[in-house]
């Protein structure tokens, strides 16, 4: 599997074409009550569905960036108890399941590295190709060394524990500056959607407050550069609290 690339399950597609369209009927009813504005805003939907590709692959990596780490420090383990490097991966496959379910994207690619070993396939390769395939740093990082160590016979076990407790401490770190961005994330989700909530609130409890806003140039004008306005502070909002740690 390529990391680096995203595709849609079939529900998934289901599931953010018909988020789209829910939002694309809110901002027509609320900023234009126009049909033919929803219609207009379907032209979006592609850009849309690329931007949740793109979230859900950074998701997807993060998670498979911890459950590699998770792997390495088991077969580091295996290592100090005196298995070969390529016994361990093997030791470190019997142990994943009891952590992760089966389908699990580091189960399945320590299932590949073991069955392709077996068949007399470089270690050094196998990790580099999952590296390339992850387009995850610190893999990469972690490929590159053990390549480096196997190659010069060092201590492999002292190598791969530094780097990985280097690796381990990184995503320490980042997984604090996430905590804190966590609630900035809230917050900025929150102000988002108020501007949405009093349109909405108005239209319900005085109906016909803002009819002079629709169906006449005027109107629609000052509609358009409120919700355009109004993209852009949701845009940089999200720039700013979306940091890549």
């Amino acid at each position: 599997m390529d990391y680096r690339e995203y595709r849609f399950s079939r529900k998934e597609y289901v599931e953010n074409c018909l988020l789209f369209l829910l939002g694309d009927a809110m901002i027509s009813y609320l900023f234009y009550r126009s049909v033919p504005i929803f219609f207009l805003g379907l032209l979006l939907l592609r850009r849309f569905l690329r931007m949740r590709k793109q979230s859900l692959c950074r998701k997807r990596k993060q998670e498979l960036e911890e459950q590699f780490l998770m792997a390495m420090q088991t077969v580091t383990t295996s290592l100090t108890a005196g298995y070969s490097v390529e016994t361990a991966f093997e030791d470190t496959l019997k142990e994943l399941p009891l952590i992760y379910r089966e389908d699990d994207m580091i189960v399945q690619e320590f299932r590949g590295i073991v069955s392709k070993l077996q068949m007399n396939q470089n270690l050094e390769e196998l990790l580099q190709s999952l590296a390339v395939r992850s387009g995850i740093e610190d893999v990469r990082n972690f490929a590159e060394i053990f390549a480096i160590a196997k190659r010069s016979g060092g201590n492999l076990i002292a190598i791969i524990r530094n780097t990985i407790q280097s690796i381990g401490q990184k995503n320490e770190t980042r997984k604090e500056i996430q905590v804190v961005l966590a609630a900035k994330k809230m917050e900025q989700n929150m102000m988002s959607i108020i501007p949405c909530l009093i349109l909405f609130y108005v239209q319900t409890v005085s109906p016909g407050f803002l009819d002079g806003m629709y169906h006449n140039p005027t109107g629609i004008v000052i509609m358009t550069v409120s919700l355009a306005v109004y993209a852009g502070a949701v845009f940089w909002g999200r720039k700013i609290v979306d940091i890549e740690v």
